[in-house]
Formats: C-alpha cells, structure tokens, sequence
C-alpha cells in the first residue's frame, strides 16, 4: 500500500468535469484507491463520493493505493493533479 500527500493544482478546484476525469483515470486501475481530506476518506472511483469532498485548488489530500498497479496509479493520479494547465 502507497499513502502519498499531493496538492491539488487544477486552477477550478476539483469540481464536476475534473472529478468525473479523476474518477474514470482511478478507475482504470486494479488497485483500491482512496482519496482523504478533513478526516473524511472516500472511494477514488465513486463520483459521489468524491463530489462530496467539495476539494479546491491549493488544498493537499491524501491519495492511497492499495494492489498490484498502485505505483502507476499513485502516479498517474498525482500527475492529474498537479495539473495547473
């Protein structure tokens, strides 16, 4: 299992169309993946559960990965937000 701390680039936050792009990339991978901020841990991979987080940019989450992809996934994920395109 991965745990990393990243910050959240992405200049609108992460907000619908960010996040519905977030989950599909998590999705894409075998490991379980989970995203936690102000003590609230969600499911990387469920739409509403990451809407719920309501994440804007500047913020630093906890990403975890957990399975036999979850050093490309933390990568990838880390990659996505740090984004500030």
């Amino acid at each position: 299992m991965i745990t990393k701390s990243m910050k959240i680039e992405i200049r609108t936050g992460l907000e619908a169309r960010p996040i519905a792009v977030f989950v599909q990339k998590a999705s894409q991978y075998d490991s379980s993946i989970y995203v936690e901020y102000n003590n609230k841990r969600v499911n990387a991979k469920s739409i509403m559960g990451m809407m719920t987080l309501g994440l804007p940019v500047g913020e630093e989450v906890k990403v975890s990965a957990d399975g036999e992809d979850e050093e490309a996934a933390i990568s990838e994920i880390e990659s996505f937000l740090s984004n500030a395109e």
